[in-house]
């Protein structure tokens, strides 16, 4: 695992299209959120300590905000023939495990991730009504103890509140601080040959 930043990507820009298949294989795009008035694009997987560290707040989120005018989608980029637990059929099982309630998308060919400019897992990006990035950064100051190589303490209080007082903000029509934290977390696991032009870890 190699401990890596979002890339911080500008915030004005505008919500790359995306068309990918859910867990219930079923076709999901960027046009089917339109009538959000902020949509949420987290990558996330299975494997890693940071996502797991603060899966149940990713739950608690969705649910604190399914009666809200947000969008959520979770994608998972990694290559699932280096990480198998992070397959389609995997992602199911923790989409359940985990009691997530918005889509969990599958990025074969890393194409998503890349035109999100997402370096790491978790890696948040949050639009507002016109899909122009208003946050991305993290979801919180509380990040996983390692105790041992592959080994990590994940009860470390995840509240989300960085992430949470974006969302209020851009909910309520204004816009979230600009001074923003990144993300960090284990590195996007890039099929060989296929590492962007901003992998640098």
């Amino acid at each position: 695992m190699s401990l890596t930043p979002s890339t911080m990507l500008p915030l004005g820009t505008i919500a790359p299209d995306f068309v990918l298949q859910n867990t219930d294989h079923k076709t999901v795009q960027l046009a089917d959120y339109a009538h959000c008035d902020a949509l949420l694009v987290m990558f996330i997987c299975n494997h890693c300590p940071y996502v797991k560290h603060i899966a149940p707040q990713l739950a608690q989120i969705g649910h604190d905000y399914i009666a809200k005018s947000l969008g959520i989608v979770a994608i998972q980029s990694n290559d699932i023939a280096a990480h198998p637990d992070d397959s389609p059929q995997k992602m199911a099982q923790e989409k359940a495990d985990r009691g997530y309630n918005f889509n969990y998308l599958f990025d074969a060919d890393q194409s998503i991730a890349i035109a999100y400019t997402a370096a790491c897992t978790p890696d948040f990006f949050l639009f507002d009504a016109s899909r122009k990035l208003v946050y991305r950064g993290q979801l919180d100051d509380t990040r996983p103890t390692r105790i041992r190589s592959g080994v990590y303490d994940l009860n470390t209080g995840a509240d989300g509140r960085d992430l949470r007082k974006a969302l209020d903000s851009v909910l309520a029509g204004e816009s979230p601080p600009h001074e923003q934290k990144p993300s960090m977390g284990c590195n996007i696991k890039w099929k060989t040959g296929f590492e962007p032009k901003y992998f640098n870890y």
